[in-house]
């Protein structure tokens, strides 16, 4: 596994996915950047451990003659996730979960997603259902791409997915957390990991991601997509441990007035 962020408060207070234990909680995606160099300069930055990958896309060993990502995300120290970006019919995304295990030895834990509209990048929700009955009755350990639907997040977690991943905004937006009530309420209801995927676009914005209680948070586009993103990188690998502090500390309450720090009452002078 990757070297895990060190300023975490309990040690214990771990991700675990499918029975695994991960100390980062910041998943990454390996697309939109510059090189592959740049890929695990970046990886490397934010600490995470479980790197994501679109099969359709990335180059994992199907073509001898292209670089391949696996030389610059080990899988002896990264947990490979395959997804099935790019896939928009159930049967699409489940052949292409099919290959991600062929290609990497039996590897069961996949991410899927199944997309409904080229522009938007929304998740088809009757087809994401059907491609995870199809896929957990097949053995696989299903991460799954949603909208942020209390209501389908529960179903898919009875179908027996692992993870749940609301999308906060569009893929690729950088719009942020828009969606904070609904998100919570899958949150509070949730029996498995919940971590937003989509929509992040700065490292506020992965922080009040934590701060409402989720598990984890997926993101790609904001750290490839910034002018710096080994900084970027680095800056969302510390908004994600410093928005579980936070959860985990409990805010003060808002108020409508200021409360002084120092009471003026029973002053002895």
């Amino acid at each position: 596994m990757a070297e895990t962020a060190s300023a975490i408060a309990d040690p214990d207070d771990v991700l675990i996915v499918a029975g695994r234990r991960y100390g980062s909680r910041l998943l990454v995606g390996t697309g939109k950047y510059r090189d592959l160099t740049q890929t695990g300069e970046a990886i490397a930055a934010a600490g995470a451990e479980i790197v994501t990958v679109a099969i359709r896309r990335t180059n994992i060993g199907q073509d001898p003659d292209e670089p391949n990502l696996l030389d610059v995300v080990d899988p002896a120290r990264f947990t490979i996730l395959p997804n099935t970006a790019g896939c928009f019919t159930a049967e699409d995304a489940v052949r292409t979960c099919r290959l991600a295990r062929e290609l990497l030895d039996g590897h069961n834990l996949v991410k899927l997603e199944v997309l409904g509209d080229p522009k938007t990048l929304y998740p088809d929700m009757p087809a994401t259902l059907a491609a995870a009955e199809t896929l957990v009755a097949d053995g696989f350990e299903v991460m799954v791409y949603c909208n942020d639907d209390p209501i389908a997040a529960r179903r898919l977690e009875e179908i027996g997915c692992v993870a749940v991943m609301p999308l906060a905004a569009p893929i690729g937006s950088g719009l942020g957390i828009q969606n904070k009530y609904n998100i919570l309420s899958i949150v509070e209801n949730a029996g498995v990991p919940v971590l937003v995927d989509a929509g992040v676009g700065t490292a506020s914005d992965a922080a009040v991601a934590m701060e409402l209680g989720c598990d984890g948070v997926l993101m790609n586009t904001a750290i490839a997509e910034a002018k710096n993103p080994v900084l970027m990188a680095s800056a969302m690998r510390h908004a994600v441990i410093a928005g579980r502090q936070a959860y985990l500390a409990g805010r003060m309450p808002r108020r409508r007035h200021a409360s002084a720090s120092s009471p003026l009452t029973d002053l002895p002078f």
